[in-house]
């Protein structure tokens, strides 16, 4: 260990986040290597080994021969103050070396948030800021996740942008860069020739014009480079790697268990959502397989919880059954089974008779939105029918908590759909005083609003977003009607949200705001101890940008997106038409109903009812 970390170390809380030597991190001799990865996480060490990606990536680097990968992750204020007086750079957890040793370094992004982190991490390793000024291979900085669909904002800081799932893209480009050290090719010569991989965008072979009215004019890509990248998939999910031998973190993080990923995609085709569009199509894992990850990964790490994840589980279709395979396993092994949140019109009393046998805690659920009307604006497909249900179900089993979750600001809400959230929390609790099995244990039931963010590649990503006074005002308008004794409302602070919806559908411009709200401050601004809206709104004077064009303006049909070179799979004309369809409020059936012609089904080799 750095002799300086150790004089550290007392002086910062957590201390465990930055020793390494967790069970099953991967150490590897370094002079029998020939490529060092730095995997960056731009938050804190809870946050990103809470990541089930950053996990499966980690060990799909590490099986390849000659190269090790290490984990990073952004400092706590504290130790960041205390690495910056001791002349530290930003090291690497396994060996504890600064990442300036490695060849790649890689971030895991899945929130626009996390931007001002990314710089602030690489200024702390004594990186340059920006690709022209990297003109060497290494470190070649590169990034992918979800908020990677709109790159613009990051464009002069990243390299190339992997779009899509990493493990097969990943390993690819590890390999095209050892051949361009081999041959000592250029870094330009590399960065053309990784443009050719499908799935990689490199921003600096497109340059970018503007009308006079801020709007983009041309997106012109050089050197070779595709018009158009496509996003990478895993087309067998039997086949992915899966992380069974995962790391035991040291100290306690966010998603403390075993995550057992059942699929990847959503049938269900939310409005709003943008991870139900950019991870279509759906692809199962298959239940035998599930169950046989599930139980390994128990046994290997020692934890007694399971999740099974996915972004809507209860769709995965034999998850009764996985259940019921699993459930001597957790009888044995005292491991309970948990979801991370429910649709409440596949709720039943066979599903809930299965979890959280051991102990009974809270149901969630999302509507989304107070009114039919609305939910069917985002096509949410549930009806108030099917949540009391599911609440009924889950109080006459013996449950006594339920979360609520809704947005506010969605297209074409009004008061009257405002007003309605408190009157489903009020008919939930009604629920309660018929069904429950036990009254005297009394009932909780959360209700938790966020600020809608209109997000690219979604059928809302013409939409603008509500302004914060608007919000705040649907916030008072709520809560004054929240008059259930037992019903606690918590709602998010729409600051944040505001520079999100900037950030998520921003253009390359904005990396001079964010590079200077960074110089002012920014780092952690995914947490409220350090975001400063102020600050924002400095940074955004001071380089002379209106960040309401970005987040609070209607667009129009025919305007080029900042990140039109960007494809999911989802064609612009299907997620239109599903716009048109929000304002006529007509729903649209789920994928396994019917095929809705989105056009993702053409990653896998299959056709789509266009």
């Amino acid at each position: 260990m750095d002799k300086r970390l150790e004089r550290i170390l007392p002086r910062v809380q957590k201390p465990a986040r930055y020793v390494g030597g967790e069970y099953h991190a991967v150490m590897k001799d370094k002079d029998e290597v020939d490529t060092r990865i730095a995997f960056c996480f731009p938050d804190t060490y809870e946050i990103g080994m809470s990541n089930l990606g950053m996990r499966i990536l980690y060990g799909v680097m590490n099986e390849m021969p000659g190269v090790w990968c290490e984990r990073v992750f952004a400092p706590w204020g504290d130790m960041e103050e205390e690495m910056r007086k001791a002349g530290m750079p930003l090291f690497a957890l396994e060996s504890g070396e600064p990442i300036t040793n490695h060849d790649i370094v890689a971030f895991s992004v899945g929130y626009e948030m996390a931007f001002p982190a990314i710089l602030n991490m690489l200024d702390l390793a004594n990186i340059p800021l920006h690709s022209a000024e990297r003109t060497e291979l290494t470190p070649l900085v590169i990034a992918g996740g979800t908020a990677m669909y709109n790159a613009e904002p990051v464009a002069d800081f990243i390299d190339i942008v992997s779009l899509g799932e990493g493990e097969d893209i990943t390993v690819e480009l590890v390999e095209l860069h050892r051949q361009a050290r081999r041959e000592g090719w250029s870094k330009h010569e590399f960065l053309c020739k990784a443009a050719q991989l499908d799935g990689l965008y490199v921003p600096s072979l497109y340059e970018v014009t503007y009308h006079e009215d801020g709007t983009v004019k041309e997106i012109v890509p050089h050197d070779g480079a595709p018009k158009t990248v496509t996003k990478r998939i895993v087309r067998d999910m039997d086949k992915s790697y899966f992380p069974v031998k995962t790391i035991v973190p040291s100290t306690e993080i966010v998603q403390d268990r075993v995550m057992l990923e059942l699929f990847r995609g959503c049938i269900r085709g939310c409005r709003f959502c943008q991870a139900g569009y950019v991870y279509r199509p759906v692809r199962n894992r298959s239940r035998d397989l599930c169950a046989q990850y599930g139980m390994d990964s128990c046994n290997d790490s020692g934890y007694q919880e399971m999740t099974l994840s996915s972004l809507s589980t209860s769709d995965y279709p034999e998850l009764t059954a996985l259940c019921d395979d699993l459930e001597d396993f957790c009888a044995d092994r005292h491991v309970n089974l948990s979801l991370p949140s429910l649709r409440a019109d596949n709720f039943s009393m066979n599903l809930m008779q299965r979890l959280a046998k051991g102990r009974k805690s809270g149901l969630t659920f999302a509507p989304e939105a107070g009114t039919q009307r609305l939910r069917d604006v985002i096509n949410k497909n549930v009806t108030l029918d099917d949540l009391l249900t599911s609440c009924k179900t889950a109080f006459a089993g013996g449950y006594n908590a339920v979360k609520l979750y809704f947005m506010l600001g969605l297209p074409t809400e009004t008061d009257e759909d405002v007003l309605g959230i408190a009157d489903v929390a009020a008919r939930v609790m009604h629920a309660w005083r018929e069904s429950a099995a036990n009254k005297n244990r009394g009932v909780r039931i959360t209700v938790s609003t966020s600020y809608f963010v209109p997000k690219p590649h979604t059928a809302f990503q013409w939409e603008p977003q509500i302004s914060r006074e608007e919000y705040e005002r649907r916030v008072k308008l709520l809560r004054e009607a929240m008059t259930t004794k037992t019903v606690t409302y918590n709602w998010h602070d729409g600051e944040t949200s505001f520079i999100e919806a900037v950030l998520a559908r921003g253009d390359r411009r904005l990396g001079k705001v964010l590079e200077t709200a960074w110089r002012m401050g920014s780092k952690l601004d995914a947490w409220e101890e350090y975001f400063s809206l102020q600050r924002w709104m400095d940074a955004f004077a001071e380089c002379g940008i209106d960040p309401h064009f970005y987040a609070n303006r209607v667009r129009e049909k025919d305007e080029i997106m900042p990140w039109s070179m960007i494809s999911s799979g989802v064609t612009e004309s299907y997620l239109w038409r599903e716009r048109e369809r929000a304002y006529e409020s007509v729903t649209t059936p789920d994928c396994r109903t019917h095929c809705n012609g989105c056009g993702a089904n053409r990653l896998v080799g299959g056709k789509c009812d266009v």
